[in-house]
């Protein structure tokens, strides 16, 4: 490649953690708009954790799944806590500086002229190096939820994407300078802002178009209390169909196929599905555990949301926004969830409040809005 060339070919480094996650998703499509835009464009994605500490990250996997699990309010009390952030400064700050010998490497391989973060922990690694080098690459830092954390903020950050204009509040009260915050969404995949004729979709799937579809999502890990969210639903006695996205948890997927058999109900049980935006066109309503993705994603749709099991911390955070927004409702007790349910379908202006409700909070031009920001300023490239 001639110098010339290699001018002229925007380089792009977009960087999230876990395999599995809404970090990665929102990661790609970024990455898609990019493409979209400028097919010329080098927009490698890497896992940021991954690659710095693989041994770490795997090790922190397991611990924050544990304690969700098992002591959810522990989660709670460190997500976000000004005590705990200004206690790990110095593990930050450690694993900033021995971090930079991999992103040198990594900065050398690509030669990056924007960064693209969409999870704090890559972005306080890239901010660090990029402070230390004193270099000119532009910092970009998607959020993937609809609360702001402390450990987003970093000297050398040069946009910050946040999903509403209270997160970009939160921020200014944090020190953040207001223009460099942009109220963009939380990125999604261009197909959620399309709206589908629901008819062919629900005669692949084999489903009546005269009753209603109830979708029950898991997320990509397939958390939550599914199996209880199901039996629930299978007592109610309105005639409803329901599909579960049961994501990577085989366990979950074989529990559901044995009680399905004795379901009067028509209920398809999926595994990690590609064509949610599918899925959300047809149904009335999501049961779901509020990850920023998703929310996200069924916003875009309109969808009316019952929210149960949010882990403390952002899901709890985003719960209090859908609340607040009039999108969805909390339900603790998940053998209640049939009732409440069938309570939302049998009060359609209810309904399509919510769903008014979502349209109007939804942002679903939010990665097609980071592309342009990345392309569209050549100055700070």
């Amino acid at each position: 490649m001639n110098p010339q060339t290699k001018h002229h070919i925007r380089r792009v480094l977009l960087m999230y953690i876990t395999k599995v996650s809404g970090h990665r998703q929102a990661t790609v499509a970024i990455q898609r708009s990019l493409k979209d835009m400028d097919p010329k464009i080098i927009a490698p994605a890497v896992n940021g954790f991954g690659y710095t500490y693989p041994v770490l990250e795997k090790v922190v996997n397991r611990a924050y799944m544990s304690v969700i699990k098992r002591t959810p309010k522990v989660w709670d009390y460190m997500y976000d806590n000004p005590k705990i952030v200004k206690k790990s400064e110095s593990i930050k700050k450690f694993l900033h500086k021995t971090s930079r010998d991999k992103i040198a490497k990594l900065f050398s391989r690509h030669s990056p002229d924007t960064v693209v973060c969409t999870q704090a922990f890559p972005c306080g690694m890239v901010a660090d190096f990029k402070r230390e080098n004193n270099l000119n690459t532009t910092l970009i830092a998607a959020l993937t939820d609809f609360s702001p954390h402390s450990f987003w903020i970093n000297e050398g950050v040069d946009y910050y994407i946040v999903p509403s204009l209270d997160a970009k509040e939160r921020f200014v009260k944090k020190g953040i300078a207001p223009d460099s915050i942009k109220v963009y969404g939380i990125p999604i995949r261009s197909k959620f802002s399309v709206q589908l004729d629901s008819q062919p979709i629900l005669e692949k799937l084999g489903l009546n178009p005269e009753i209603p579809v109830i979708l029950v999502m898991g997320g990509g890990q397939g958390l939550g209390p599914i199996k209880s969210i199901v039996k629930s639903l299978m007592k109610v006695e309105m005639n409803v169909q329901v599909i579960v996205l049961t994501g990577i948890n085989k366990k979950i997927i074989n529990n559901l196929n044995k009680k399905i058999k004795k379901s009067a109900k028509k209920i398809l049980v999926m595994e990690y599905a590609t064509n949610v935006d599918e899925l959300m066109e047809i149904a009335s309503l999501v049961i779901t555990k509020p990850g920023g993705i998703t929310t996200a994603e069924s916003l875009a749709k309109g969808l009316p949301m019952v929210i149960v099991d949010p882990i403390p911390g952002q899901e709890m955070r985003n719960t209090d926004f859908l609340i607040k927004q009039g999108v969805g409702i909390r339900i603790d007790d998940t053998s209640d969830v049939g009732e409440e349910v069938e309570l939302l379908l049998r009060s359609p202006e209810r309904l399509k409040t919510m769903s008014e409700a979502a349209y109007a909070n939804s942002r679903p031009h939010a990665a097609l809005d980071i592309a342009k920001l990345i392309l569209g300023h050549p100055e700070t490239l």
